[in-house]
C-alpha cells in the first residue's frame, strides 16, 4: 500500500513503528487526530498474517477511535496501537514495558488502554513506564476492565434501535442473535436475558457457548449459521467485516446492533442493508461505552463509577441522533454517524483556534 497516500486521504497525524528485539516488541502506534484533545485508543495484540495487514488495521482502527470519541462527546482525539504477535504465547512484562517507553516518549499525545488480545494486567506493565495508560487493575480511581460498561452501552443502543423500529425499547420477548461471547458479548447476554429476551448464540470457544446455554437458556448454533437465524436483532460482538456480500443475503433480522468494530466490510454494504430494510447501529456509536468509562478516569477526582454509567447512558440518545440525521438527510446510518462526529470536530476545532 502507498502509506503516505492513505495518510493524506484520511488526514492522519502520525504513524510510529516501535521495535525492541530484546523484549520481542514489534508494534505500530497510529495517531489519527488530536483536534479535541489527546488521542485515546487501546492496544491490540494480534498474530497478523503480514506487516501490511497490521498497518492497515491500525490505520482503520485509529480513525475509528477519532469518530467514536468525538461522537460520544469526549474531549479526546483518536489513536490505536497494534502489537504483532500471538497473545496466547508472546506476551511478557518486558514487551509491554518496552511499549510503555514508546508511549511515554509521545509526551501525552497518546493514551492507551486494553483492546483485543490484551487485558488490564498488561496495562499494569505499561503503567510501570508511563502515566499515559488507563484501565488498570490496582491503581486507585482506576476503571478496570471496560468490557461490562461497553456491554451496558451496547444494550442501551440496541434499545434505542428497538424504540425506532417497534415503538418500544423493551427487550421482553425479542429474539437476539449474538455472535461472540467474550467479555462484552457475555455481559450483553446477561443484560438482555434479565430483560426477558430470547438468545441465540455462537462463539469459537465452546465453553463460552455452553455457559450461555446453561445460565441464560440460550440456543446454540454453529458459527456459520448465526447469520441466517430468524431473529429480531443480530448483534455482532466478535471481530469486524461480518456485514459483507456473503452474509447480507442470509440476514433475517430488522436490526443489526452490536459491539464489534468495523462491522461493514466495505462502506457500500451499509447501503445494501439499508435498502434491505435493516436498521444498522454504527459500531463506533453503539460500542462507545468502554471508552466513555475510561475517559472518566481522566476527570477531576478520578474514576467515579456512577458518573461513568450516567454518561454511558448517552449512547441511547446518540443512536437516536444518528437515526434522526439519517432521516433528515435521507442517507444510511453509517454516513449519518460520520456527520455527527465530523460536525463536533469542526465546531470544537473552531473554538480551540483561540491562542491561550
Amino acid at each position: 500500500m502507498k502509506i503516505f497516500d492513505y495518510i493524506k486521504k484520511y488526514q492522519y497525524e502520525q504513524l510510529i513503528f516501535c521495535h525492541d528485539p530484546a523484549a520481542g516488541l514489534k508494534a505500530i502506534i497510529c495517531i489519527h487526530d488530536t483536534t479535541l484533545g489527546p488521542a485515546l485508543g487501546g492496544t491490540r495484540m494480534w498474530n497478523y498474517a503480514s506487516e501490511e495487514e497490521a498497518i492497515l488495521d491500525v490505520l482503520r482502527l485509529a480513525r475509528g477511535m477519532t469518530y467514536k470519541n468525538a461522537a460520544a462527546g469526549l474531549n479526546l482525539g483518536g489513536a490505536k496501537t497494534v502489537v504483532i504477535g500471538d497473545p496466547k504465547k508472546d506476551k511478557s512484562e518486558a514487551l509491554f514495558r518496552a511499549l510503555g517507553r514508546y508511549i511515554q516518549g509521545l509526551s501525552g499525545r497518546y493514551i492507551t488502554a486494553e483492546d483485543v488480545g490484551t487485558c488490564v494486567e498488561d496495562m499494569d506493565y505499561i503503567k510501570m513506564e508511563t502515566n499515559y495508560v488507563a484501565g488498570l487493575t490496582s491503581t486507585v480511581h482506576s476503571s478496570g476492565d471496560p468490557s461490562p460498561v461497553t456491554a451496558y452501552g451496547t444494550w442501551k443502543g440496541i434499545k434505542a434501535c428497538a424504540s425506532e423500529t417497534w415503538g418500544s425499547d423493551s427487550m421482553e420477548g425479542r429474539t437476539i442473535a449474538i455472535q461472540g461471547l467474550g467479555h462484552v458479548g457475555f455481559a450483553l447476554c446477561k443484560l438482555l436475558h434479565d430483560e426477558g429476551a430470547k438468545l441465540i448464540v455462537t462463539d469459537i470457544n465452546e465453553g463460552n457457548v455452553m455457559r450461555a446455554v446453561t445460565e441464560f437458556g440460550a440456543k446454540a448454533v454453529q458459527a456459520n449459521e448465526i447469520y441466517g437465524v430468524d431473529c429480531d436483532i443480530f448483534s455482532p460482538c466478535a471481530l469486524g467485516a461480518i456485514i459483507n456480500d456473503d452474509t447480507i443475503p442470509q440476514f433475517k433480522c430488522r436490526i443489526i446492533a452490536g459491539s464489534a468494530n468495523n462491522q461493514l466490510k466495505e462502506e457500500r454494504h451499509g447501503d445494501v442493508i439499508t435498502n434491505k430494510g435493516i436498521l444498522y447501529a454504527p459500531d463506533f456509536i453503539i460500542n462507545a461505552g468502554g471508552v466513555i468509562n475510561i475517559y472518566d478516569e481522566m476527570l477531576e477526582g478520578g474514576y467515579c463509577p456512577d458518573r461513568a454509567l450516567r454518561k454511558v447512558e448517552s449512547v441511547y440518545g446518540n443512536v437516536k441522533q444518528v437515526i434522526a440525521i439519517s432521516k433528515r438527510d435521507k442517507i444510511p446510518t453509517y454516513q449519518a454517524a460520520d456527520i455527527l462526529a465530523e460536525e463536533r470536530i469542526k465546531t470544537i476545532g473552531r473554538v480551540r483556534k483561540t491562542y491561550l
